[in-house]
């Protein structure tokens, strides 16, 4: 479990296939901020623009570490194809504070940038998500996207998707690699868990 609150920014600075078809995965060796890896161990897990995924060796001296993505891990989440800039996130533990809001690590879709411009001392980032996933969005809600737990200031259904608006604070970009998106840019999505369940609550048949 997670909480959307960034605790590193890293990158992913190399990528290796893992086999010659569609079917293998790859593996991914991520570049991570001085001390990050500190207190991490084999079989941990840190979420990488938001997805769940398991440390399979590290070196502290270098702070590098790397992580196997399969292929249907690649299929449904954006920007761990490649190297790049990516928000990371240690697991919560039971101690912690949850600062955010509760996050499992599991993409449930993507989304594209629509807007991404700075208005006074913030910036406005709306994002137009998948239409599936339109009924989980609701203002002054939870998302989380490429790992980042966020507040939906707007929704608006479109013939398309749904757009959402968020106010990126300056701190939130400073910290964050949420700053290099642009228009157009594809990034992870995962509704608020209780959506999830009330969802589920309302649609399941009476026994």
């Amino acid at each position: 479990m997670f909480t959307g609150i960034i605790t590193g920014v890293g990158r992913i600075s190399a990528v290796q296939a893992l086999g010659d078809s569609s079917t293998h995965g790859k593996r991914l060796t991520i570049q991570a901020p001085a001390g990050y890896l500190d207190d991490v161990g084999l079989g941990d897990s840190i979420a990488l623009n938001g997805a769940c995924m398991t440390v399979t060796t590290f070196d502290v001296a270098a702070c590098q570490f790397t992580i196997d993505i399969s292929a249907e891990s690649l299929d449904k989440t954006a920007g761990l194809d490649g190297t790049g800039t990516i928000n990371l996130e240690k697991a919560l533990r039971a101690n912690d504070r949850l600062g955010g809001h509760i996050v499992s690590g599991h993409v449930d879709g993507i989304g594209s940038i629509s807007h991404f411009a700075q208005v006074g001392e913030s910036w406005e980032l709306r994002v137009l998500a998948p239409r599936a996933m339109a009924k989980y969005l609701a203002y002054k809600g939870s998302i989380t996207i490429n790992g980042v737990s966020l507040t939906v200031n707007r929704v608006a259904d479109v013939a398309d998707g749904c757009e959402i608006s968020i106010n990126l604070i300056p701190h939130t970009v400073q910290n964050t690699a949420l700053g290099t998106l642009v228009q157009g840019s594809a990034v992870n999505l995962e509704i608020d868990t209780v959506a999830r369940y009330v969802e589920r609550m309302m649609s399941a048949p009476v026994v």
